[in-house]
């Protein structure tokens, strides 16, 4: 089975927190690729954004997202990263994409301050939740139903995944090719990328 990825991106987006997780997901395939010749792809990734435009990521990185909300497709697994957020928040058409496609998805992960956008959704009411060390606060202010817990790079809620600042979305991400995929491709991954990886 092949599994869809889809990565949200917008203007003022961290870089890391949506090419980490793209990074992460097409190594993985490439190694599975080494470890299983002819067999069917793990992972599809596609970014996604509001509209087919350019974008200007944070520190002005050029993005065109492969797909937009009309043509967006199946989603298997859903990532929203973070960076400057605000507008985003703001935008009901982006929340309500996010509350409409989060429910036919296998999983939904946020990075960094990604998180405010499932919040915002009412995709995280209940849970335990994490992001930005800068941003707990300002995440527990804004959504008092969260459970916000700081030092740690990933919180696990089943379908629902949030993941701390910018690098910390790479290690997210390998967890979900583990849990997605199997260990064994995860560490494969991580060694390729040379990333100092050890799953919790």
């Amino acid at each position: 089975m092949t599994r869809t990825i889809g990565i949200y991106v917008f203007d003022d987006v961290e870089v890391l927190d949506f090419a980490g997780p793209y990074e992460v997901f097409t190594c993985a395939t490439r190694m599975a690729a080494k470890l299983a010749p002819g067999a069917q792809a793990p992972f599809r990734v596609r970014t996604i954004g509001q509209r087919s435009a350019m974008l200007r990521a944070r520190a002005g990185l050029s993005v065109f997202p492969e797909a937009d909300f009309g043509n967006a497709g199946q989603i298997d697994v859903l990532i929203v990263p973070g960076g400057v957020v605000d507008a985003e928040r703001d935008k009901q058409e982006v929340i309500r994409w996010i509350a409409a496609t989060a429910p036919a998805c296998e999983l939904v992960a946020s990075v960094c301050t990604g998180a405010f956008l499932l919040a915002q959704a009412g995709l995280l009411d209940g849970q335990q939740v994490t992001t930005h060390w800068e941003d707990l606060a300002e995440l527990r202010a804004a959504f008092p139903r969260l459970t916000v817990a700081g030092e740690r790079r990933w919180i696990d809620n089943g379908r629902i995944v949030t993941s701390g600042g910018i690098s910390a979305g790479m290690d997210m991400s390998l967890h979900l090719v583990a849990r997605l995929a199997g260990h064994e491709l995860a560490a494969r991954t991580a060694l390729q990328m040379e990333y100092d990886w050890n799953e919790a």
